[in-house]
């Protein structure tokens, strides 16, 4: 059975003895091990009559072993040193990094050296990196011996919570636009995965649910999600289809989500009320291969899912405190308006005409729409909070319902050529945006005095719903996938006075 204790390659690092008492040039730590052979971790020294260096490579293990990724040469101080300096652990991770923005579809910049600080949890984050480059090189890598056992022992040391945690600190390093980047290297790695299983029919389980991470600080609390579509349960498992090309474009995106909830205590004479409001919900589907190749083996990134229903419950995970909650009404979202005109046109031609009468007419039909429908609830101490989607023919929710066959060949349709029209539900990229200028009635917890200066934690749960109907396709085919996700978040209250 795979373990899910995380491969300890800082704590190896630390520990090698000082390089002049190795007895060979190269020193290695097994990874996991596969069907009698194992992948390894190798330090290798360079040459006593050369300027002194070490080198890190992956390898199968076999009877010649396999070389898998190797880093660039990392220079020493001298060939006597006792261990590796903080610059050279530097230059390791540093290669780690780019060798998982390598697999990127999106190669558009690069990791840079002076963007690593070594601090506190450094060996975390390290750890983490490395073990993502090894799931990466496993998948596109390794020999089919190692590939089966060892894929997933390392998916479970991606779940591991201090990988987790470590998650928070390796994307500050890097940064939002390389925090996109490496997330698309990893979940394009777990979509090709999960095809080949899906291929072979030996996909029992999902390998990988969504990569997430949530952040409290200055009166914000953050949730970051990214998944691989292909990773979402679909609500139909009966809903297939033959096209291939179809089935490239639906597989080939990854669901971006951020969600922004802004808070504040506010006291009062005998109660503290802990105000939430929606700063900004982001939700977006994005390739995870290049336009080119969408085009040449699918129908191209227009053809994909969007947000079609999001829900949110926010909770405090200790209660005794709480004394209510409260929720304003549900919103009155805008409506959107399709102009209605009728015109008739009438004109005269000149005597030697053969009809001396020339009439026109043009009509355009008028629709209102709410495609967004926003509400509020509680349930115990819990604040709920819904978007749903609706058709903007017939009303009805999307996420659960399916379009006429009709609706679905109608080139004209509203969820036709949907991210180029005027009066899409959804931004140009095929997402959604919901802003606290249009949602910004609050939720509110009253709390006891009694917890000035605690530390209160809440849990934020919630689902994302993707709905698929044709785009531009002639196809009947449509599905809903679901994900769902619970971190949590903490509020310092100040202190009595």
């Amino acid at each position: 059975m795979a373990s899910n204790s995380v491969v300890d390659v800082w704590r190896w690092i630390s520990n090698l003895p000082s390089f002049s008492q190795w007895s060979t040039n190269s020193m290695s730590l097994c990874i996991c091990t596969s069907n009698k052979t194992s992948l390894k971790l190798s330090i290798t020294r360079s040459s006593p009559n050369q300027n002194p260096f070490v080198s890190f490579s992956i390898y199968a293990d076999f009877h010649t072993p396999i070389p898998l990724w190797t880093s660039n040469p990392i220079h020493l101080k001298s060939q006597t040193q006792s261990s590796l300096t903080e610059d050279e652990i530097a230059h390791l991770f540093f290669y780690i990094v780019n060798g998982v923005l390598k697999y990127s579809p999106c190669q558009q910049s690069s990791f840079k050296l002076s963007q690593i600080k070594i601090r506190e949890n450094f060996g975390d984050v390290l750890n983490l990196a490395f073990i993502t480059l090894t799931f990466l090189i496993c998948i596109y890598e390794a020999p089919h011996e190692l590939r089966c056992g060892c894929l997933d022992t390392v998916r479970l040391q991606l779940l591991n919570s201090r990988c987790t945690e470590a998650l928070k600190l390796l994307v500050r390093m890097l940064g939002s636009n390389l925090e996109e980047q490496w997330m698309r290297s990893l979940n394009l790695g777990v979509t090709n995965w999960i095809s080949e299983l899906q291929f072979s029919n030996h996909l029992f389980r999902t390998p990988l649910p969504l990569f997430s991470y949530a952040l409290s600080a200055s009166g914000l609390w953050k949730v970051q999600l990214y998944c691989p579509v292909i990773a979402m349960g679909i609500e139909d498992p009966s809903a297939t289809t033959q096209d291939e090309r179809l089935q490239f474009s639906l597989r080939y995106q990854q669901l971006e989500g951020v969600i922004q909830l802004a808070y504040k205590a506010i006291m009062k004479g005998n109660w503290i009320d802990i105000v939430v409001a929606v700063d900004n919900i982001r939700c977006d589907v994005n390739p995870l291969v290049s336009e080119t190749l969408m085009n040449e083996r699918g129908y191209g990134s227009e053809e994909k899912h969007f947000p079609s229903r999001i829900s949110l419950q926010l909770t405090p995970t200790l209660q005794s405190d709480v004394m209510s909650v409260s929720v304003s009404k549900s919103s009155d979202n805008p409506t959107q308006e399709i102009g209605l005109e009728k015109a008739t046109e009438w004109s005269f031609d000149p005597p030697n005409s053969y009809l001396g009468l020339k009439i026109s007419a043009a009509e355009t039909i008028t629709m209102s729409m709410k495609p967004w429908k926003f509400e509020q609830s509680v349930y115990g101490n819990s604040a709920n909070l819904h978007w749903f989607l609706h058709d903007g023919v017939n009303g009805r929710e999307v996420f659960s319902s399916k379009p006429s066959k009709l609706s679905l060949l109608q080139p004209r349709t509203w969820f036709r050529d949907r991210y180029s029209t005027v009066y899409r539900p959804f931004t140009k990229q095929g997402g959604v945006i919901f802003a606290g200028d249009e949602y910004g009635e609050s939720v509110w917890w009253k709390v006891c005095p009694g917890a000035l200066g605690k530390t209160m934690e809440w849990e934020i749960k919630g689902s994302i719903w993707l709905t698929y109907w044709p785009n531009k396709q002639r196809t009947f085919y449509s599905e809903t996938r679901r994900l769902q996700f619970k971190e949590l978040v903490h509020l310092t209250l100040p202190k009595a006075p």
